[in-house]
């Protein structure tokens, strides 16, 4: 009889450690970010698209003017943690001051989105995504478009484009969206 309460007893410990050691599962550690020194970015169109002239007759812009507006407007990409307009976005700038100087779009407003990826808090991205936004807009009006023209305004991490957790997906979400919209 004492030889079977031992082999129970011995039983019920190996079921208890083996019971503490399993439930007790740890979440993986988050790793940290690594600053990305990559610059590619998705390649913006070879070509600027046509721009459709403006309604003759002194008709009202439609809403297809915005939308047709807002297409030809291309996107920024900026680098991990950075609000510098790169050398390799200003022609993407420079199609955008093209567009709102056109008969199509020259009397629409814009707003610049800032966007950023998903790493860093809330507050620090819509900061970022302000300063991005900023930076855009300051080297449209050097480009001679008005100020009054422009208006931003920062999402942060909260409207990604690319909706991955990887560098890919990051690069795209790290920009600034132009949106043609109705004073």
């Amino acid at each position: 009889m004492l030889t079977r309460s031992r082999g129970l007893l011995i039983v019920l410990m190996i079921v208890s450690i083996a019971f503490v050691f399993s439930g007790c599962k740890k979440k993986p550690p988050i790793p940290e970010p690594v600053p990305d020194t990559s610059t590619q970015t998705p390649a913006p169109p070879t070509e600027a698209p046509p721009l459709v002239e403006r309604p003759t007759g002194g008709e009202p812009v439609t809403a297809d003017i915005f939308e047709e507006c807002t297409r030809q407007l291309q996107p920024v990409f900026y680098d991990f943690n950075r609000s510098e307009i790169r050398e390799d976005q200003i022609a993407a700038l420079q199609n955008n001051a093209r567009v709102l100087k056109s008969a199509t779009c020259g009397t629409v407003t814009v707003l610049i989105e800032g966007h950023c990826d998903e790493r860093g808090t809330d507050e620090y991205n819509l900061a970022l995504g302000e300063r991005r936004a900023d930076s855009a807009k300051e080297y449209l009006e050097n480009l001679g478009i008005p100020e009054g023209r422009l208006s931003t305004l920062s999402y942060g991490e909260s409207r990604p484009f690319a909706q991955g957790h990887d560098e890919g997906s990051w690069a795209q979400n790290r920009r600034a969206h132009f949106v043609a919209v109705r004073k």
